[in-house]
């Protein structure tokens, strides 16, 4: 049988629920290893279809990441000839191995890993409680877990980068009216319209850090006033709602895009309907896809000369939004509101990346090397002191870059709060 997978549209938790309830079922129905649905309320195929709109209902993205991590373990079930409903702890861990060795190929990542284990467990956990003694346990519950990384494995950007990457969305914009003045013809328009729209993405990511997925699935009617601040209604993990102030720097590319959107369909700017990042048909009516971003990601970073263009995504941005906040003093309870997360550990991941490059040992070993002269004994850090490391510093001042100077320059320094609001009116 087909498999048929939930989809994300980029809709938000609770829009279409019609649908989503229509497309689970196909996918429920296309399931292996499971009884057949017997019209029962409780049977294990109409729980699992819950089960799923339940947790599409908190996050779009995560029920397509879980219902996809699902159907990978019931596949191995049946692979295995394994009940799944009988299954224990042991052959979880069976799985767990079959998974980091790499289905598809290539060795899996921990994260990977353990999100797999984390889909399969909720799975389980829902049917404990809903079924009458067909599930009596949870054989995740006593299998190890691989360690989530204590720092993100995103690659980052500094604020820099963040820049030229802004930059080069600019250049493209410019580049492209150019081309539409010179040549009026639909497809140079469609083309400068994709690059508006592109850069005003571009900027909301980086400016808010919020995440693709939440970004993707805006509609025009989430952008609102709120205390005289431009803002956005974000539904976020868990469908919380969550409102953002749009700094000008974001507000005028939205403005710049959604002017040229509506000229372009013929219609006032105060009456544009349907998704904020559209695709760019003349009707407006498809939503931007999330793979379009990688590839605009990484194709704009390769332009501007990023050396880690290659392995860019979105959530770069967001990765650069919390640790840049943090580089230029935005406290971190701050960055954590921001960003909706609910420990502030999970912030932290982020921050730790800020110096765990800086300071890494070898630019000091390099820079106390650097430090040796001719008749002189070669300074040594002992214990930690700090003043051999700095001792270290000045004196590679006189024959080098510093430290800082090699892990990517001066740090730049915090704006005035006041700046945070220059979206506001």
């Amino acid at each position: 049988m087909t498999e048929v997978l939930p989809t994300d549209h980029g809709s938000g938790p609770g829009d279409g629920l019609g649908a989503d309830a229509g497309e689970i079922a196909a996918w429920v129905a296309s399931l292996p290893g499971l009884p057949p649905d017997d019209g029962d309320r409780y049977g294990i195929r109409r729980l699992t279809a819950a089960w799923a709109l339940e947790a599409r209902r908190g996050s779009v993205h995560t029920a397509v990441g879980y219902g996809r991590d699902l159907s990978t373990y019931l596949r191995w079930c049946q692979q295995e000839r394994l009940d799944p409903l009988t299954a224990r702890p042991t052959d979880v861990g069976q799985y767990r191995v079959w998974r980091e060795l790499g289905y598809a190929g290539r060795p899996a990542k921990p994260a990977t890993v353990a999100r797999a284990l984390a889909a399969v467990s909720s799975w389980y956990t829902y049917l404990v409680v809903n079924t009458d003694g067909a599930v009596v346990r949870n054989p995740v519950a006593g299998t190890k877990r691989p360690k989530a990384p204590r720092k993100s494995p995103t690659a980052g950007l500094t604020l820099d980068e963040v820049d030229l990457l802004l930059a080069q969305a600019d250049a493209e914009v410019a580049a492209r009216a150019e081309a539409a003045t010179t040549q009026p013809t639909p497809y140079y328009r469609t083309r400068h319209l994709a690059a508006l729209r592109d850069r005003a993405l571009l900027r909301m990511l980086a400016d808010l850090g919020i995440r693709i997925n939440e970004a993707l699935a805006r509609n025009i009617s989430d952008l609102s006033h709120n205390a005289a601040h431009r803002t956005l209604r974000i539904v976020v993990k868990g469908g919380d709602v969550q409102e953002r102030a749009l700094p000008r720097h974001t507000l005028d590319a939205l403005r710049d895009y959604l002017s040229a959107r509506a000229a372009a369909t013929g219609i006032d700017p105060g009456k544009l309907t349907g998704p904020i990042f559209a695709t760019t048909g003349m009707s407006g009516e498809g939503r931007l896809a999330e793979a379009n971003v990688f590839t605009l990601i990484r194709r704009l970073a390769n332009a501007a000369g990023i050396p880690s263009a290659a392995r860019l995504s979105a959530h770069s941005l967001r990765h650069a939004f919390a640790t840049d906040s943090r580089a230029v003093g935005v406290p971190l309870e701050d960055v954590q509101d921001a960003m909706h997360h609910a420990d502030p550990r999970t912030t932290r991941r982020y921050d730790r990346d800020r110096h765990s490059l800086d300071r890494d040992p070898a630019y000091v070993l390099a820079a106390l090397r650097a430090s040796q002269r001719p008749g002189q004994h070669r300074i040594r850090p002992q214990g930690g002191e700090p003043a051999y490391v700095l001792a270290a510093l000045r004196a590679s001042q006189r024959s080098g870059p510093t430290p800082a100077d090699e892990a990517g320059g001066q740090r730049r320094t915090g704006p005035s709060p006041a700046s945070y609001r220059d979206g506001h009116e």
